[in-house]
């Protein structure tokens, strides 16, 4: 006879329960357990507790990977914030959200409270992005320079060496990502290098890419490089061809190609970067071809090559077109005096000079030497008072800062006391080694130090430096004469010369000669003798 459908489901019910049984026994308690969970959550049937024993993903982790844990050191909704959120949902017309903010039963309320608490927290973090470690250069900036690096190398055979000037671009990338951005005024020669321009446009894309970062709008053109011939806009122009992989477009606009061309061009593209010549630019600019006032960094690519082709005054007109106060970087060699007329004329600012090489002239560009004449050790202190003098009468209405330096700190304080005992001066310290001296003409701030502290002292930071006592050696005096006026264009660097200081008279009318300086007669005589 045929069993019936009841007895066969009893039957392998029996079975089913014998191999579980076996299963469960031959398997730890813990993995039991979770083969019955399992087996639960198959058939549908939950504890009322396991309901809510898993958590929703968030804005904060969209992929639940905290499973609604918070980070360490995160910080719960402000009151503002939840008074905020509480104001947000007062205003919907959903009557479940004009309850009170905390009520559990509100996830809207919890919701824009956590998301305004969100913004903040990102604010924060941008603001932290932002802040620039200044030891060091970006990653991309060393991206872009390795892009240009590449692109180069086949052309010159490998003979660049953009690394090789990490010390100068350091220091130029320093200057220009600065929250305060320094003027930059380069002395190494006519003319930027390839080396130097590859670190210059570099240095702007990283500030480009920074501030994209942080969601700012960069202004295009962000860069204008003015150059003096269409050779050396082209020679530009291959060092930024590179960055247009990373997102950095360029133009070059010189007399070389056709103004109806360049028009056109202008129309199709917003570059980051500018290549011109002054007078195609303002070509373009009074046809209303290219937008120039939010013009954030300006490169003058050769002053002095711009003053000998007269074109000076178009320097200026392109400067009165940015609306803005863009950082602007100069390169210019050792000139004479209407290159650093210009300059001032153009950084109205704290500015930072920088040289590639380490020679002396370059160095110390824009100061004037003077070599005072002394008969004896005993008369030095009325020729500093004399000099002193001077240095007020040239500095009419305007306070001057001088730093003096002596062989010995016994010096140092005997001239100190000699020169407040002369003038009218108020002690600036407790030492008595800086003081002002109160004239009808002006004021002089007066520091006087000796050779053996000078290390400590911050000569850049001094436009005018007088030398009481000669250092045996022309080297020390090397130091003195390239670490003054870094922060301004020209300096000055006065001297003490006594008979005493012979030895040193032949290297010291070399320096000046090297440096382009005046050699005073009495250093002709004994260099001679």
């Amino acid at each position: 006879m045929a069993k019936g459908d009841d007895a066969l489901a009893r039957k392998r019910n029996r079975v089913r329960r014998k191999r579980l049984r076996s299963s469960e026994n031959a398997v730890s308690a813990r993995v039991a357990a979770i083969i019955a969970n399992k087996r639960r959550r198959k058939s549908g049937k939950r504890r009322g507790c396991e309901g809510m024993c898993f958590s929703l993903p968030t804005p904060d982790d969209p992929f639940n990977e905290r499973h609604g844990k918070k980070r360490k050191g995160e910080e719960e909704p402000t009151d503002d914030t939840e008074d905020a959120a509480a104001t947000t949902g007062a205003k919907d017309n959903n009557p479940l959200k004009k309850k009170d903010g905390s009520n559990k039963k509100q996830p809207p309320a919890k919701a824009g409270a956590k998301a305004k608490s969100k913004a903040i927290r990102e604010r924060a973090t941008e603001a932290e992005e932002g802040r620039v470690d200044f030891d060091r250069p970006s990653k991309f900036l060393v991206v872009c320079l390795n892009a240009i690096r590449d692109a180069v190398a086949p052309e010159d055979g490998g003979r660049s060496s953009i690394h090789g000037a990490g010390d100068w671009g350091v220091e130029l990338w320093r200057s220009c990502s600065a929250p305060a951005p320094s003027y930059v005024l380069d002395t190494s020669g006519a003319t930027a290098t390839m080396e130097q321009t590859a670190w210059l446009v570099s240095t702007a894309c990283d500030i480009v890419a920074r501030k994209e970062r942080l969601g700012m709008v960069v202004s295009c053109p962000f860069l204008l490089y003015l150059v003096p011939s269409q050779e050396k806009a082209a020679q530009v122009r291959s060092i930024c061809k590179p960055l247009k992989s990373l997102g950095i477009h360029s133009v070059s606009l010189h007399p070389g190609a056709s103004i109806e061309h360049q028009i056109a061009g202008l129309k199709t593209c917003e570059p980051e970067f500018l290549i011109a010549t002054p007078e195609r630019l303002l070509e373009l600019v009074l046809l209303k071809a290219i937008d120039i006032s939010s013009v954030s960094m300006m490169v003058i690519d050769g002053l002095k090559c711009f003053l000998d082709l007269n074109v000076s005054d178009k320097i200026f007109s392109i400067r009165d077109a940015i609306s803005s106060n863009p950082q602007i970087t100069i390169f210019t060699g050792p000139s004479d005096k209407n290159v650093a007329t210009m300059a001032k004329n153009l950084l109205r600012g704290r500015i930072t000079k920088l040289s590639i090489n380490d020679s002396v002239s370059s160095r110390s560009a824009f100061v004037t030497q003077h070599v005072h004449f002394c008969t004896s050790e005993d008369l030095k202190t009325s020729k500093v008072k004399e000099i002193l003098e001077q240095i007020l009468q040239s500095h009419a209405k305007k306070s001057s800062k001088v730093l003096l330096v002596a062989a010995t700190n016994k010096n140092a304080q005997q001239l100190s006391s000699s020169l407040k005992r002369g003038n009218c001066t108020v002690t600036d310290d407790s030492h008595g080694n800086s003081f002002t001296i109160c004239s009808s003409v002006g004021l002089m701030n007066v520091h006087v130090k000796d050779r053996e502290n000078l290390a400590m002292t911050d000569v850049e930071e001094f436009e005018t430096v007088l030398v009481v006592d000669l250092p045996p050696s022309v080297d020390e005096y090397k130091e003195i004469l390239t670490g003054v006026a870094r922060h301004t264009i020209g300096g000055e660097v006065h001297s003490i010369f006594c008979n005493t200081d012979a030895p040193v008279a032949k290297p010291l009318a070399e320096l000046l000669a090297n440096c382009s300086q005046e050699v005073p007669e009495f250093l002709k005589k004994l260099e001679s003798s």
